[in-house]
């Protein structure tokens, strides 16, 4: 039986449909991605190189201003990291999640908790369904705060859910039904 041939040909060779295996064009794609990489690292630090490889003189210290090469805090390095690889909002989201008490106070983070935050779509549950109501009634002051401490545009509607009823569902197959009751008598 022969063997299926997944060369590519090279556009522009001059010695005709010669092909690549998929060895070669991996490596060649891994030194264009290094080179494609350290080309935009060249780029963020301000170093060029120069034609030939040679290098120039450069100076060992920053100088009176404030500079790159200056030590950073935590928190501008983290959220230079965040906006280079699109964090951003996920971290906003996160942020609402991880600091409720601190945004809603504590009466209403004591009654109902954050479940996802999605599109714009914040889920709360509460713990009864009077704070369900009671929520829904909140939902105008609440998205105030939010977009006060967050931003504007992060929590545009919030969804409350009430408490859940116990479910008879054991596993992953159910048949339908009013579930248990008194057949035994």
């Amino acid at each position: 039986m022969r063997e299926p041939d997944h060369s590519v040909p090279i556009p522009g060779d001059s010695e005709g449909p010669t092909a690549r295996r998929g060895a070669d064009l991996a490596r060649e794609a891994l030194r264009a991605a290094r080179e494609a990489s350290a080309q935009r690292a060249a780029e963020r630090s301000g170093v060029r190189k120069r034609p030939g490889g040679t290098r120039g003189r450069r100076r060992r210290w920053s100088g009176p201003g404030p500079d790159d090469r200056d030590p950073q805090p935590f928190g501008r390095l983290i959220s230079r990291v965040a906006m280079d690889r699109g964090w951003s909002p996920r971290l906003t989201d996160a942020t609402v999640l991880g600091r409720w008490p601190q945004l809603v106070g504590a009466d209403i983070a004591d009654h109902c908790t954050p479940v996802s935050l999605r599109d714009g779509e914040l889920t709360l549950q509460a713990e009864s369904t009077a704070w369900a109501t009671q929520l829904r009634t909140l939902q105008r002051q609440l998205l105030a705060r939010l977009a006060a401490a967050v931003g504007p545009d992060v929590v545009r509607r919030i969804r409350v859910v009430g408490p859940t009823g116990p479910t008879w569902r054991h596993g992953p197959r159910h048949v339908r039904g009013r579930g248990p009751r008194d057949t035994y008598g």
